[in-house]
């Protein structure tokens, strides 16, 4: 049995695993992040104290398995809105990672940060994580063209988001 997955808050001295999981090349196909991506990029993002930035990780035992970014809207008309950004080890991928990260982060949303939507964006590709989005009451709003470049051609995004009743 793998161990339970929990969630907590990132901190500063994370950089390197969460580095890690945008360093495979999953996460990278499945984000807008770039290969080879830096350590040095990743401690400055972990060390910015934004109170509108809420960075989760999911673990393993001790081992980082996932991270998700949502972000409260900071313009004084979409202060209501959460941005959410999401990435998964490449080894724990199907294994409910992205599904505990984002039950943690609805909760947050809607028991703590007063948030009424939250909005994503998935490549239209993406099977796996469209229905994940779903699950979580979150419906498609509409399709990105050449949203992103990845791996050499433009490829879609989906524009899904949830609001709370």
């Amino acid at each position: 049995m793998p161990p339970a997955i929990t969630i907590r808050r990132a901190e500063p001295a994370d950089y390197e695993a969460v580095q890690a999981i945008y360093a495979a090349p999953k996460a990278q196909a499945g984000t807008l992040q770039l290969p080879f991506p830096s350590l040095d990029l990743w401690r400055q993002r972990l060390q910015v104290v934004d109170p509108n930035a809420h960075v989760l990780l999911a673990c393993a035992g001790n081992d980082v398995v996932g991270q998700l970014g949502l972000y409260a809207g900071t313009q004084p008309r979409r202060r209501h809105v959460g941005d959410i950004g999401m990435g998964v080890r490449d080894d724990w991928q199907g294994r409910g990672v992205g599904a505990a990260l984002l039950g943690a982060a609805i909760d947050l949303a809607d028991r703590w940060l007063q948030l009424r939507r939250l909005e994503l964006q998935v490549y239209a590709d993406n099977t796996a994580g469209i229905a994940l989005y779903a699950r979580h009451g979150f419906i498609e709003e509409g399709r990105h063209r050449d949203f992103a470049f990845r791996d050499g051609a433009f490829v879609d995004a989906l524009s899904m988001a949830r609001l709370r009743t």
